[in-house]
């Protein structure tokens, strides 16, 4: 038996958690006006809020890299071209927000340290730099819409449920943006679309072994103590 990763457990569970973080970090941050000088306005004005807004995305974003590479397995097996070009696509668009995550949680510091006009001055200084994500943002919107194509082509998705998954193209690219009616619109489809796939995945899973079980509990208390030490460097 051929084995691949990421498996069906972890897979399912990046299809029904990813978008559903999204999502929350989407409406999360919903109050407040959509760009960068309102942002960090927010920022300073209602920190826990916004904080936990961009870091329920960051997971979210984060998360989907499993659901994306499980979701093009499955186009793979009638449409392997399309689910080669449709998973490098979306996954470098996830990267790419990723990285505009890291310069958010920077210019959320800058805001702390020099106030929102002096954060705001800084970033709106640097917003065009040029950068290796400059020449790739087309992937954020437009691998999507290739992964929806392929969802459908390769019959993991039925027509309605890819053009839910297609509206996630829709959702604003950029740093330290904030939500729109696009956002919401994106972030509810790619749910519609990929956490019912999560749930059918899921249940056809093997049941779990005890001794996976009984070895799961120790390697979960290690891997938090680690991520504990990786705060205090």
């Amino acid at each position: 038996m051929t084995y691949k990763f990421p498996n069906g457990w972890v897979g399912g569970t990046a299809l029904v958690l990813g978008p559903v973080l999204l999502l929350v970090g989407t409406l999360l941050r919903a109050p407040f006006n959509f760009f960068f000088p309102d942002q960090l306005l927010a920022v300073a004005e209602h920190p826990t809020l916004v904080k936990a807004a961009y870091t329920a995305f960051l997971a979210g974003n984060v998360v989907m890299w499993p659901a994306v590479a499980v979701l093009a397995q499955e186009i793979g097996v009638r449409r392997p071209g399309w689910a080669a070009w449709a998973g490098v696509l979306v996954t470098v668009g996830l990267f790419e927000r990723t990285f505009h995550a890291g310069v958010d949680q920077a210019a959320f510091s800058a805001t702390s340290q020099l106030g929102v006009q002096g954060a705001t001055d800084l970033v709106a200084r640097g917003y065009q730099d040029l950068h290796l994500f400059s020449f790739l943002s087309f992937t954020i919107m437009f691998g999507w819409f290739v992964l929806a194509i392929a969802a459908y082509l390769g019959g993991v998705l039925k027509a309605p449920w890819a053009v839910a998954l297609g509206c996630m193209g829709l959702l604003p690219l950029g740093v330290l943006k904030g939500t729109e009616l696009l956002s919401i619109v994106g972030t509810v489809g790619l749910c519609v679309a990929l956490v019912p796939l999560g749930i059918r995945t899921l249940r056809r899973q093997p049941r779990p072994s005890r001794r996976s079980v009984i070895t799961a509990v120790p390697v979960a208390v290690g891997l938090g103590a680690l991520a504990l030490l990786s705060s205090l460097g």
